[in-house]
């Protein structure tokens, strides 16, 4: 008993040292699996309540759950796989599209057998999957996502005349421009929010990058016809509120623009909707969501999905308790309890319906249906750190021909991705 109680002290106070225990009955030392998890990603109750059902089932396991900050570590992680292994994380959760940075350094195992044959890959969210590939083979584990819905103002809508959510982009428009009178604007977008822009230029069948077959080169595409078109739906649609042309989401956060109670509509995963009521707790109740919408009623817009996968390092010298983990944290039961605890969208689509009954989880769920992911090369990183995407939205917005920005950004996305420059 004592030796469970030590076990559940070190997940629970989300301790950084391992705690590798000894059997009170004089036995031999039990394996320890050390798990790294992000901040915030998982409850403490959450964590409590996982281990104690994982070590009942695996009573030779004591797992040892680190919390680590996403400040710092992906050079963190980097140095986990080059080490030895024998103090190391042996599972660790990562964002979904950080897997191609870690698994091109052929540091991570090759989970693609496990993924057909035991975690039902062919349900999983694209968005959480393909990003978990590299040259073909399942590195990536997916875990929990979310994604960007409509946040919206149903007071506002009623008053507008607007009965119910749009399902197309033209209803969508229509009903924005109903919205955006008077002192209330229809929508609250930022001129730099890429990521929404992304979603627009996967619908038209765009792509921010594409690459010249398996392992070849990468290039910029936001120059296509598609991607264009995509980058039009967002001029209309933001010329419907006063967001700023060269800014993103975050300056100012548009949680606190809408909260000030003359914003119809935002575009925000549906937790920031606890933000907006700190500040205005006069919101609560008028309040809604729905899904981004597509082209056409019966299929949601294309999203960005974001949140996080597993990997497991080639490194580790617990490999068979490294899969338990794993198995049992993408599994139904302990991935629909996360889910409904933290206000996610489980890793596979069937499961939807099992999170059912609270709005901003359904609109996200239905999204993430159509979820999608950056390009899967691990010098993606260097394109967000640079983002020539954001420059070029602010001069689209600012009257600039889009063609030729849009051929300046894509030649500064290829220069970025070509492994010559790195």
């Amino acid at each position: 008993m004592r030796r469970r109680l030590l076990a559940l002290v070190c997940v629970s106070a989300s301790v950084l040292s391992g705690c590798g225990l000894i059997s009170g009955d004089g036995g031999s030392e039990r394996r320890t699996v050390t798990v790294w998890l992000m901040k915030d990603s998982a409850s403490q109750d959450f964590l409590k309540r996982f281990t104690e059902d994982f070590e009942h089932e695996h009573p030779d396991i004591d797992l040892d759950i680190r919390i680590q900050e996403w400040t710092g570590i992906g050079d963190k992680v980097q140095s986990a796989l080059k080490a030895d292994g024998t103090d190391g994380p042996d599972v660790i959760e990562v964002g979904n599209t950080q897997v191609p940075q870690y698994a091109e350094g052929g540091r991570l195992q090759d989970l693609t057998l496990e993924s057909m044959r035991d975690w039902g890959n062919r349900d999983w969210l694209p968005g959480l999957s393909e990003p978990g590939q590299w040259m073909s083979q399942q590195f990536g584990i997916p875990w929990y996502a979310a994604n960007r819905v409509v946040i919206y103002r149903k007071d506002l809508f009623e008053q507008a005349g607007v009965n119910e959510p749009p399902r197309t982009r033209e209803e969508w428009l229509s009903a924005t421009e109903k919205l955006d009178k008077g002192s209330d604007q229809g929508i609250y977008l930022a001129g730099q929010d890429w990521y929404t822009l992304s979603g627009f230029i996967w619908d038209e069948g765009g792509e921010l990058a594409v690459q010249d077959g398996e392992g070849g080169v990468w290039s910029g595409a936001l120059d296509s016809e598609e991607a264009l078109r995509g980058m039009d739906f967002y001029r209309e649609l933001q010329a419907l509120g006063d967001g700023p042309a060269d800014a993103d989401e975050e300056h100012p956060p548009q949680t606190g623009v809408f909260a000030k109670g003359q914003v119809a509509q935002i575009i925000a995963v549906p937790g920031q909707v606890q933000t907006i009521l700190r500040e205005n707790p006069a919101l609560k109740g008028k309040i809604g969501f729905f899904s981004v919408p597509g082209k056409k009623a019966d299929k949601p817009g294309a999203v960005f999905t974001g949140g996080s996968d597993l990997v497991v390092p080639k490194n580790t010298d617990q490999q068979d308790g490294a899969l338990a983990v794993v198995d049992a944290l993408v599994g139904t039961k302990w991935n629909t309890d996360l889910a409904r605890a933290m206000n996610y969208v489980p890793n596979k689509k069937s499961l939807a319906k099992d999170v059912s009954g609270e709005e901003g989880i359904e609109a996200m769920a239905a999204g993430a249906a159509q979820g999608r992911a950056t390009p899967g090369t691990p010098r993606w990183g260097a394109v967000e750190a640079d983002n020539p995407i954001k420059e070029y939205m602010t001069k689209v917005l600012k009257g600039a021909n889009a063609k030729s920005e849009a051929r300046k950004a894509s030649d500064r996305i290829t220069e970025l991705l070509d492994v010559n420059t790195r």
